[in-house]
Order: structure tokens, then C-alpha cells, then sequence
């Protein structure tokens, strides 16, 4: 009973109640995002499919569940399918996202 109350004891006062816990879930973001904005931020030459993904697709929400089939179909590189898809892979578990303003080189 007594190592139960010290083990108890110990818990609690390691826990920091005034932090938030871990989030799966990802958080809506605050700048609007397009796929010009995605491409670009994906960046290494992606960026030359904007007009052809727009043409095809047309939103946002399409290009984050295209398949790599699509892709190919639209003439889209092999390398460039990758980052597509490992980026829209990230995006939807919130991991990343295109910054709102470009680097500045």
C-alpha cells in the first residue's frame, strides 16, 4: 500500500498539468494553402507542374489523395511523384507544411 501511494506520489509530481498533451490529430492551418503554394514549398523543380496539376486536379484536397498512377498519367517525372506524394504523405499528418513567406537566398 505504501509503494502504491510513493509510486502515485511521484507521478504527479512529474506531470505538468499547465502543458498540453500530444496531438495526433493536426491543427487547421492559418494560411490558406493551393497547389502552387505546395508545389513551391516542396520546391527541386516541382514547382514546373503547377499549371498541368491545377488544369487536372483543381483542388487542393484532390492532390493530397492522388495516386501515383495519376501522376504518371499527367507525365509527372518519377522523382518528382515522390516528393509529391512523400510531401502530401506529411502534410496530411500534419508534420509539414509550405511556409507562408519564400526563403530569401
Amino acid at each position: 500500500m505504501a509503494l502504491r501511494q510513493m509510486l502515485f506520489n511521484t507521478r504527479s509530481m512529474f506531470s505538468t498539468p499547465g502543458l498540453a498533451r500530444f496531438s495526433t490529430k493536426s491543427n487547421p492551418y492559418l494560411v490558406k494553402v493551393g497547389i502552387p503554394e505546395f508545389l513551391n514549398g516542396i520546391g527541386n523543380g516541382v514547382e514546373s507542374h503547377v499549371t498541368k496539376l491545377e488544369s487536372e486536379i483543381g483542388d487542393f484536397q484532390k492532390l493530397l489523395v492522388i495516386r501515383t498512377l495519376r501522376l504518371k498519367k499527367l507525365g509527372v517525372p518519377c522523382k518528382h511523384r515522390k516528393l509529391i506524394l512523400k510531401y502530401t504523405h506529411k502534410y496530411r499528418l500534419g508534420l509539414w507544411r509550405p511556409r507562408a513567406q519564400p526563403v530569401k537566398a
